[in-house]
């Protein structure tokens, strides 16, 4: 797709889907590296990096941050690569990386991402940043697909509250509105799949009902240089949840 029509879907409707961003090889490459840091360097990161659904149990890994910190190789993909050059163009104007994650959905407890915004967790002033979410292998409706709200980026933030799902503390309280059942859209990807939102845009990730499949994804943040961080909240909201059991 076009750059302008990247940009234009992307203002519309509050995302993009890129289908093939990355090559089949290039996804190998991730999978090593990441392989690489889940059996050499994650017994040593601090709890709030690393998540698990059974905590301790590494079948059950849920997620990994900040990997830019832990190997060269994820800080380039975030820093200086077609995903900062990309964020540059949605957001029209340079980009700072904030992290690169590793997300997944186990087999059978992978739980739901409830739906949410991003921008309630960032506390940006102007809410300008986006957030990418690619597949590293092949996922549908069994094993956690995405949604999003078409058109939702356009309305605001939504009243959040607390959740019971690890590391997606909060959730959209009113969810299940007409207007959000009726815009929602799902998409199933393939490795390399690129979906990319606004901070504003309402999304969800449906459970992995699969009883053998694992649902592995990368995601990056991206704040423009314009938006300004309430560092002093952020940083007591991180610590209080790194507090919860």
């Amino acid at each position: 797709m076009e750059t302008n029509k990247i940009k234009k879907h992307f203002d519309r409707d509050g995302y993009v889907y890129l289908p093939g961003f990355l090559s089949q090889e290039n996804v190998e490459t991730i999978l090593t590296k990441l392989s690489a840091v889940i059996a050499e360097k994650v017994q040593t990161m601090p709890s709030q990096h690393v998540k698990y659904e059974d905590t301790g149990d590494l079948s059950t890994l849920k997620m990994l941050q900040d990997l830019q910190v832990y190997d060269p190789f994820f800080a380039d993909i975030l820093f200086d690569s077609t995903f900062t050059r990309l964020a540059e163009v949605l957001l029209e104007e340079k980009v700072t990386g904030k992290t690169l994650e590793y997300f997944n959905k186990p087999p059978r407890i992978g739980k739901a991402t409830p739906p949410h915004q991003d921008g309630y967790y960032f506390m940006l002033e102007p809410m300008r940043a986006v957030t990418m979410w690619m597949a590293l292998e092949e996922v549908d409706r069994e094993n956690g697909w995405v949604s999003y709200v078409k058109g939702s980026h356009k309305k605001g933030m939504r009243p959040h509250i607390a959740t019971n799902t690890l590391g997606f503390s909060q959730g959209i309280a009113d969810f299940g509105l007409k207007s959000d059942l009726d815009n929602e859209v799902f998409f199933p990807a393939k490795p390399g799949d690129l979906l990319v939102h606004h901070a504003l845009t309402i999304h969800r990730a449906s459970q992995n009902t699969s009883l053998t499949r694992t649902r592995k994804a990368m995601g990056l943040i991206y704040f423009g240089v314009s938006a300004k961080e309430d560092v002093a909240a952020k940083e007591a909201y991180v610590a209080s949840l790194n507090k919860q059991p």
